[in-house]
This record gives C-alpha cells, sequence and structure tokens, in this order.
C-alpha cells in the first residue's frame, strides 16, 4: 500500500471503529471479547482490500463483514450447543426493576441472528430496507418479514413481562 493509503485507512479507523464495535456487540450478545474479535477481523479484510475498496464504501464493505461473521460464529455457536446441551438451558427472565434498554437488550439477544442483524442494520444503524437487504444478501420481503417478526417477538416478550409485574 502507498503511503496516501496507508493514511486514509488511518483516517477510516479512526472515524469507524467504534461505530463497527457498537454494532458488533450487538450482533453478538454480551461478549464484547467476541464483538472485538469481530470488528478486528473486519479491519484485517478492509486493510488487505483497502486500495480496492477506499473509493468505493469501506464502511459499508466493513459493516457486511462483520455482520457475515457474527451469523457464521452463531451457527458455529449453535452447532456446538446442541451437540453439548441434552435440552435447552433455562433461560432467565430478566429482572423487572431492570431499565428499559437493559430489557430491550435481553430481549434483542433472545431473536435469531439474521433477525437480530435485520433489527440491528434497519433500527440501529439506520439503514434502508434495500440497503439491509443488500448487505445481507437476501431479498427486501426477507428484511421486511424478519423485522415484523422480530418487533414482533420483541413487544409480544415484553407485554408478557409487563403483564407479570403487575
Amino acid at each position: 500500500m502507498t503511503d496516501k493509503d496507508e493514511s486514509a485507512f488511518d483516517e477510516f479507523l479512526a472515524s469507524r471503529s467504534t461505530a463497527l464495535l457498537r454494532t458488533a456487540i450487538l450482533l453478538c450478545g454480551a461478549s464484547q471479547h467476541d464483538a472485538e474479535d469481530l470488528v478486528q477481523g473486519a479491519l484485517e479484510k478492509v486493510y488487505r482490500h483497502w486500495p480496492r475498496i477506499r473509493h468505493d464504501n469501506p464502511q459499508a464493505y466493513a459493516r457486511r463483514v462483520v455482520v457475515n461473521a457474527a451469523i457464521s460464529a452463531a451457527r458455529r455457536r449453535k452447532v456446538i450447543q446442541e451437540i453439548t446441551f441434552a435440552r435447552p438451558p433455562d433461560t432467565a427472565v430478566p429482572p423487572f426493576d431492570a431499565d428499559l434498554r437493559d430489557v430491550l437488550f435481553a430481549e434483542l439477544q433472545r431473536l435469531p441472528t439474521r433477525m437480530r442483524a435485520v433489527l440491528v442494520l434497519r433500527y440501529w444503524e439506520d439503514l434502508s430496507e434495500n440497503e439491509t437487504a443488500t448487505l445481507m444478501g437476501c431479498s427486501v420481503g426477507s428484511v421486511k418479514s424478519q423485522a415484523s417478526r422480530g418487533l414482533a417477538r420483541i413487544r409480544e416478550r415484553m407485554s408478557s413481562l409487563e403483564g407479570a409485574s403487575t
């Protein structure tokens, strides 16, 4: 890479690494270490391809690498958990006195990985349905249905929690 490419990458790293980490944390769940590993891997790929992608949209490229890595990691974890557990583990109910953000975060983590990725990209990253579909490599209809089902699950769970606390 040229010095110009190196300095452009350094600027990209300084301006976008925190946003990528936030996205990765939402995709990975509570494990900040896993999220940091995802971002590190994404930034390695961005760096390797920097001369080719720097004039396009490196942010979108890096975000897509993070999303794809999170989905792949979740698939691997699911296979390992299915092998490890004879029956599904009991899920803890979030405490009723937790603030809304923590409860919503916990509910987001209960969703399947692709559904969670759609919600994070649509409502956290504020991407359009078309951008989300392109990033995830699926149709706009899939994005719409995954977002609708994900929000419905969270609303249903939130209303059952609310009903249990009264």
